[in-house]
C-alpha cells in the first residue's frame, strides 16, 4: 500500500537521510541512511558475492540459523513491540499478536520443515519404457531475492518472505516502506545478531525510486506487497527481464453471513476482521453480506461491539484502535465514507474522532448500512476501520456479490453447516477462504498466502513460498547399459514397434492381443538392436 499513500511527514533532513515520525505524536522516531537508485545494483552485487557460501551450507545448518534468529527475536520482543507501535501506530497488543509472535513461530516452522521441503525429491518413473532411468527434483536457490515491503504490516510480511528466501539458500535485499524504515533495519539486525553471514541481508531506503531500481536490478526474483498500480509495474519490469515476481496487491475481502451462523461468534469475528490494525489490512473484512433472516440482530451486534472498542494511544495495553498510519490514508477513508453517505448510505456509528494529546488522525470503528454495490466504497479498497453491510436474500446472492469485485485475496463464510461452508468456499473467487474465522492463516506459515484477479500473482508462505524462492531443476540418471529404442535409425520396423507398444501398454484387452500378434516381430527386432551397445545400430 505504500505506493498509494504519500509518505507521512517523511522528509529528507539531509540528501542521504530518511526521517520516520510517529503517527500518534508527529515526533521523530529515528532516521536511516538512504541511497540513490544507481547504487542499488551495487548492493545486489555485494549480496550476490556473499550468497554462494551460504548456499553451500547443508539444509540442517541453515535451519539451525533460523532457530537462532527466533531466539534473538524472542529476546528483543518487547523492544520491537514498542517500535512497531511507535513507528506504525499499531496497538501494542496487536504488535505482539499480529506481527511478532507469528514471525517467531514462522522461524521455527521454517527450521522444522524447510529441510524436508527443499530436499531432493525423488520422481517415480513408472512407465515401462523408462524403467532404466531415475530422476529427482532439485530445489536450487535463485541467488538474490528482492523484497519490497508495505507499511501496514512492516514486520511480519517482509520478515516471513526474507526468512523463507534465506532458508532456500538465497541472499536478500529488503526495501522497507518509507513510513516504517526503522523496522526494516531491525529485520536485518535480527539476522545479523543470529550470526548469519555479514552482508547476506541488506536494506535499501529512499522511496519508490529505490523499489523500482531493485525491481530492475539483477535480483533474480521480487516479492512485492502494495498497490495494484505499482504491483503491475513491478511485474512488467520483472517480465521484461525474464524473472519472476510474487505480487500481493491488496484485497476487498467479503464476509458472507448465512442464516444459520452463530450470531455471537459472527459479530465478534466481523468486528475483529474489519477493525484490527485500524482496518489497514489487505485481507481485512471490507464487505459484509448478511442473510435477511438474521440481518437485524447481526447489525445490532456489530454496532454494539464496534462502539465498545477503545480508540486512543496505541502504547496503552487496552487500546484497540490506534491512529491511521498516515494522514493521506485517513483522507482516503473519509472520502469513501462521505461518498457513500452522499449516495444514500447511513453511518450507524463511528467516524473521525480527536484524541486528547494526540496529533494523529483517528477514525472510530464505523458501520455503514443502506449500501449498494454501485457505490465506490463497495468497489475500492477502503483500508480503514469501516464495515459496509448489505442484506441479501440467499446464499447464492451473497456469492454473486462477493465475486463481483476485481479483487480476490481472501473471504470468509459464517455458517453452522460445514458442508455448506465448503460448498460456498469452492464458489468464491479468492486465494483463501476461511469458515467461521477470517485472515488468521497469515500467522500460520504452513498455509499459503496470495490472491487471484487483481489481488496478485504467486504465493508466499507454505511449501509454495519455498518453491517461489528456488529454481526447480530436474536431475536424471541413465546407467547407459542400452540405447533408447526411439533413437536413430528411423524405419518402418521402429514405427510399427512403437505403435504396438502404445496398444500393449494402454489399450483394452482386445487391442492388446491384436497388438501382440501384429507387432511381435517389430518389437523383437527393435529390442535386439537396442541392446547393441557397440557397432552399427542398423
Amino acid at each position: 500500500m505504500e505506493a498509494t499513500t504519500k509518505a507521512r511527514k517523511t522528509r529528507a533532513r539531509q540528501p542521504k537521510q530518511l526521517e520516520s515520525f510517529s503517527p500518534l505524536t508527529g515526533e521523530l522516531v529515528g532516521t536511516v541512511d538512504t541511497l540513490t537508485p544507481a547504487a542499488v545494483q551495487k548492493v545486489v552485487d555485494d549480496v550476490a558475492s556473499v550468497q554462494p557460501a551460504w548456499a553451500e551450507l547443508r539444509l540442517s545448518d541453515r535451519a539451525a540459523y533460523m532457530r537462532r534468529a527466533a531466539d534473538v527475536l524472542l529476546e528483543s520482543i518487547d523492544d520491537l513491540a514498542e517500535l512497531l507501535t511507535a513507528e506504525q501506530g499499531k496497538p501494542r497488543t496487536e504488535s505482539y499478536t499480529m506481527e511478532l509472535l507469528p514471525t517467531i513461530d514462522a522461524l521455527h516452522w521454517i527450521a522444522d520443515n524447510g529441510p524436508k521441503i527443499l530436499a531432493d525429491e525423488k520422481i517415480s518413473m513408472s512407465q515401462a519404457i523408462l524403467l532404466s532411468k531415475s530422476s529427482h527434483f532439485s530445489y536450487e536457490p535463485i541467488g538474490v531475492v528482492g523484497v519490497i515491503a508495505p507499511w501496514n504490516y512492516p514486520w511480519s510480511i517482509p520478515f516471513g518472505e526474507v526468512a523463507i528466501a534465506l532458508m532456500a539458500g538465497n541472499g536478500v535485499v529488503l526495501k522497507p516502506a518509507s513510513l516504517t524504515p526503522l523496522l526494516g533495519e531491525r529485520i536485518r539486525g535480527i539476522f545479523e545478531a543470529a550470526g548469519f553471514p555479514e552482508g547476506l541481508v541488506r536494506t535499501v531506503h529512499g522511496g519508490g525510486r529505490i523499489g523500482d531500481a531493485l525491481a530492475k536490478s539483477s535480483a533474480g526474483k521480487i516479492f512485492f506487497t502494495g498497490s495494484v498500480e505499482v504491483g503491475r509495474k513491478v511485474g512488467e519490469v520483472c517480465a521484461r527481464n525474464l524473472k519472476g515476481s510474487v505480487l500481493e496487491l491488496g484485497g476487498k475481502d467479503p464476509m458472507i453471513v448465512c442464516s444459520d451462523a452463530k450470531l455471537v461468534h459472527a459479530t465478534a469475528g466481523a468486528v475483529w476482521g474489519g477493525y484490527a490494525n485500524a482496518g489497514q489490512t489487505c485481507s481485512g473484512i471490507e464487505r459484509v453480506y448478511v442473510h435477511r433472516d438474521i440481518a437485524r440482530p447481526f447489525i445490532a451486534g456489530v454496532v454494539e461491539r464496534a462502539q465498545q472498542l477503545r480508540v486512543g494511544n496505541p502504547i496503552e495495553w487496552d487500546t484497540e484502535i490506534g491512529p491511521m498510519t498516515s494522514e493521506d490514508q485517513y483522507d482516503t477513508v473519509c472520502e469513501l465514507v462521505d461518498d457513500a453517505i452522499a449516495a444514500g448510505a447511513e453511518r450507524v456509528c463511528g467516524g473521525p474522532v480527536e484524541i486528547e494529546g494526540a496529533v494523529g488522525k483517528f477514525i472510530a470503528p464505523t458501520v455503514l448500512t443502506g449500501v449498494t454495490h454501485e457505490m465506490r466504497i463497495m468497489k475500492e479498497e477502503i483500508f480503514g476501520p469501516v464495515l459496509p453491510i448489505i442484506t441479501v436474500d440467499s446464499d447464492e446472492q451473497a456469492v454473486e456479490l462477493a465475486n463481483d469485485s476485481e479483487f480476490g485475496l481472501g473471504a470468509s463464510v459464517w455458517t453452522s453447516d460445514r458442508q455448506k461452508g465448503e460448498r460456498i468456499a469452492r464458489q468464491i473467487q479468492s486465494g483463501m477462504v476461511w469458515t467461521n474465522d477470517h485472515s488468521f492463516s497469515h500467522g500460520a506459515c504452513q498455509c499459503s498466502w496470495g490472491g487471484v484477479k487483481h489481488s496478485g500473482l504467486g504465493r508466499s508462505h507454505s511449501k509454495f513460498g519455498f518453491y517461489e524462492c528456488t529454481n526447480i531443476k530436474l536431475v536424471a540418471w541413465e546407467p547407459g547399459l542400452a540405447r533408447d529404442f526411439w533413437w536413430h535409425p528411423y524405419d518402418r520396423t521402429l514405427g510399427e514397434a512403437v505403435r504396438a507398444s502404445a496398444k500393449l501398454l494402454y489399450g483394452r484387452n482386445g487391442q492388446r492381443m491384436a497388438a501382440l500378434r501384429e507387432g511381435l516381430g517389430p518389437l523383437i527386432k527393435v529390442g535386439a538392436r537396442t541392446m547393441r551397445r557397440n557397432g552399427t545400430a542398423r
